[in-house]
């Protein structure tokens, strides 16, 4: 007789991307064995291919078991790996980091992440954080400028909050949906399944993306853009909305800085001292129309000296002083202005989007309010993203919709302690931040790093030099352009340790390699699941359902033994996890004991309290975190730096436009896409997902092809002016002719189907990241344009 399986079932949630689905796993014999959907879950209503091979993931023989030193110099093909215990690897990661503090000071050591939307880092990031700030450094690097900026950071120069980054689009109530550049069933299943149940009940949905893929196909509009050129976009859906009236004029007088004067002669904010002897020179100045006078705003109290159905939102005003009037124009005049010569014909002529369409789009989204948007990656890799941010940020802004039901929404919050750690990073610390001198309003602002700015310090000394290097699962080399000068960057470290789950190009250029466990073989602490109210009221512990293989240990086990190395001890609770996690949860009144007594995770009653700015003190209404309490259409934060303080469109710095030298030998707009069956550079080693994908593909239009003499499936290179990698051809028909859209990430090789790797540099390499280039990354950011860039297409055997 057969013996017969004892089968269990544990509650969980999938931490692999930012969806973080609700899911069940089941163990056999106690061995994990399948990852399913836990509809009972606020998040857990489908999940992907790649959460389904979380067993394969976890059981795959490639993976990384002990900690390994490397013994020979870091230009051998072979580093010689030499397996070592825990103690001595920590003590010399802990040696190695107290002298470079001593002799070079703290900043010289990079803290480096793998992005937490794409990886199981949300589980440990802030406490990654918390070692890096308790150290001492600046310096955290990850990808923030290629997948964070735009829906973090740029959006605080005009709402002051992360908008859609914490303001979330409240899809099960909203009346039009907009999606910009991002495509939910690749990037974030649950919204795509709460997406498909709105459409269900008769909202309208608005894609923009320059490929039909995923719900694009369910759309109402899908405005097929040209790659780099969304601000045009995104100016001529406002300047229709304007023009018709169609916009919600009591939001926009009451809550934005459209009222307020800009001077004609020097183009920034009228002040207060310029019109009124002793004048508030912070106070800035409005036209009351029904006085035919000047007014006072005085952002302190967030008040008009008079109602703002008065104000004036049109035409020239002559401010009188104690020298000549000063000709100004309000905010909203200047807007219009420069929206007006954005047009639907114009932007069609740039964009490639039929100006009918921009129209009907804009009906849509004024006649089916309220509109909940997002936008992920495809916004922000490009040396425009800022401006274009801003100028969707401005359009949304006409809608009204922020922080009401249906639109944009900041669900309430599960309350905790922070335990990021930025008290523990002085001012004067944080002041050396890579890149803070070169971009101010930029990542390093936050503490965070651009690549380029890591790469830069490593290999030229600028500011000074980065000498160090502690990383958790970031895959530099195959994330960031230009790959080779990631890798000349690393091997110009003194000392790099790298924490993983298998070695990849970067950890190849490591000193040190640390094996991390799965998500799956360790506790994760998840407060709130942010897509809606049900989901941020939710905590949940995740409970281990796999033993960790070899002596594999979590990424925040590793944090809290290297704090404790380092003499960092008493910020990390002497190294008790079990005593951080108590801190972080102890204003939650949730306990760490109910926690692993409930695995599904336990909701707590909050409720969703709508327009926040609104809400007064003391009669002061709450308003928004900027310099004026308003949403700031006009920011005078950028024009301080130099930067235009209007939203405008840039025409990508390498396009076929911009740069005809190139345009004959590079005719092709190139771009690239996220795979829904990997996670970024991960995964290409496990057979159910590879099997699907056994090779890297290009997408191009079939007439392109013919032109060029290829063949669907025809391996190809992909030129571009920094060299030639290799794909094959995938033909899609809903791509402009012009525009070719590649793939990133590949190197694996999956042994288990005979499918090959490919090296990440030279003759034979598929990474695109290879021939796409840092720069010329966006002037405030720094984010890189590896999604509008040129090329050619041209078959493998021909002449390059």
């Amino acid at each position: 007789m057969a013996d017969v399986l004892t089968t269990t079932t544990v509650p969980t949630f999938c931490p692999l991307c930012v969806s973080r689905c609700g899911a069940t796993a089941t163990l056999a014999d106690g061995e994990f064995v399948a990852l399913e959907p836990d509809p009972g879950h606020p998040t857990g209503q489908a999940l992907c291919v790649k959460g389904k091979a979380a067993p394969e993931i976890v059981r795959h023989p490639e993976r990384l078991l002990h900690p390994l030193k490397r013994t020979r110099p870091k230009g051998d093909a072979d580093p010689g790996w030499q397996r070592i215990t825990w103690d001595e690897a920590l003590d010399t990661v802990a040696e190695r980091l107290r002298a470079l503090a001593r002799d070079h000071g703290p900043e010289s050591v990079v803290f480096g992440s793998a992005s937490p939307s794409t990886s199981a880092m949300s589980d440990s990031i802030d406490w990654v954080q918390r070692l890096q700030r308790a150290f001492g450094s600046p310096n955290l690097c990850g990808y923030a400028e290629l997948c964070g900026w735009g829906r973090y950071f740029a959006p605080l120069y005009t709402f002051g909050a992360s908008v859609p980054g914490e303001y979330m689009p409240d899809l099960d109530a909203a009346g039009c949906i907009l999606f910009w550049g991002y495509n939910p069933s690749a990037s974030r299943l649950t919204h795509a399944t709460s997406t498909v149940a709105a459409l269900r009940r008769g909202a309208r949905l608005v894609v923009v993306d320059p490929r039909r893929a995923g719900l694009a196909t369910k759309a109402d509009h899908w405005l097929r853009v040209r790659p780099g050129t969304d601000a045009a976009l995104a100016l001529a859906l406002s300047s229709v909305m304007i023009q018709r009236g169609w916009y919600d004029e009591d939001f926009v007088r009451r809550w934005t800085n459209a009222p307020l004067l800009v001077r004609e002669d020097t183009g920034r904010l009228l002040r207060a001292a310029e019109v009124w002897p002793g004048g508030d020179p912070a106070s800035y100045v409005a036209w009351d129309d029904d006085g035919a006078a000047p007014v006072r705003y005085d952002p302190a109290r967030g008040r008009f000296e008079v109602d703002e159905a008065r104000l004036a939102l049109f035409g020239v005003r002559e401010a009188a002083t104690s020298g000549a009037p000063i000709a100004c124009r309000p905010v909203f005049d200047l807007v219009a202005q420069g929206c007006r010569r954005m047009a639907p014909a114009v932007a069609e002529e740039i964009t490639g989007v039929p100006a009918a369409d921009i129209e009907s789009a804009a009906r849509t989204l004024w006649e089916n309010r309220p509109v909940a948007f997002y936008g992920w990656s495809g916004l922000e890799q490009h040396g425009n993203t800022t401006q274009a941010v801003r100028a969707i940020n401005l359009l949304y802004a006409l809608t009204g919709d922020l922080d009401a039901p249906g639109g944009n929404v900041l669900f309430a919050e599960v309350p905790t302690n922070p335990i990021a750690g930025a008290e523990l990073l002085p001012p004067e610390q944080a002041a050396r931040a890579l890149g803070l001198a070169d971009r101010p309003l930029g990542l390093a602002r936050f503490g965070v790093v651009t690549g380029e700015d890591f790469y830069t310090a490593a290999l030229e000394g600028r500011p000074y030099r980065a000498r160090g290097l502690v990383n958790f699962g970031a895959n530099y080399v195959m994330a960031h352009g230009n790959s080779t000068r990631g890798r000349d960057a690393l091997a110009a470290l003194d000392f790099f340790v790298h924490a993983d789950l298998f070695l990849n190009p970067t950890a190849e250029l490591a000193d040190l390699v640390l094996p991390v466990t799965s998500a799956f073989e360790a506790e994760g602490l998840r407060i709130g699941f942010e897509v809606s109210q049900a989901a941020q009221s939710r905590v949940q512990l995740r409970r281990p359902v796999s033993a960790p293989r070899g002596e594999a240990r979590s990424d925040l086990q590793i944090v809290f033994d290297l704090a404790t190395r380092l003499g960092l001890g008493e910020h990390f609770w002497d190294g008790d996890l079990d005593a951080g996690f108590r801190h972080q949860l102890a204003p939650s009144g949730v306990t760490l004991e109910q926690l692993r007594e409930t695995p599904a995770g336990i909701s707590l009653p909050l409720t969703t309290r709508h327009r926040k700015y609104a809400e007064t003190d003391d009669g002061v209404p709450r308003g928004f975190a900027t310099p004026s309490r308003r949403v700031e259409l006009f920011s005078e934060q950028l024009a301080d730096h130099g930067y235009p303080p209007l939203p405008q469109f840039e025409e990508p710095r390498t396009s076929p436009r911009s740069r005809p030298d190139l345009a004959e030998r590079f005719p092709l707009v190139l771009t690239c896409a996220k795979s829904l069956w990997f996670s970024e550079t991960q995964h290409r080693q496990v057979a159910t997902l590879r099997k699907r994908v056994p090779d890297p593909q290009v997408e191009l239009h079939p007439d392109t092809a013919a032109g060029r003499g290829i063949a669907a499936g025809d391996w190809v290179r992909i030129v571009t002016p920094l060299g030639s990698i290799r794909s094959r051809a995938k033909f899609n028909e809903s791509l402009d002719p012009q525009v070719v859209c590649g793939q990133h990430g590949w190197w694996q090789a999956c042994d288990e189907l005979g499918l090959p790797g490919y090296p990440p540099f030279g003759p034979g390499s598929a990474n695109l990241n290879a021939v796409l280039d840092q720069g010329p990354s966006d002037p405030v950011s720094g984010s890189s344009p590896l999604r509008s860039s040129v090329c050619d297409v041209v078959p493998l055997a021909a002449p390059v």
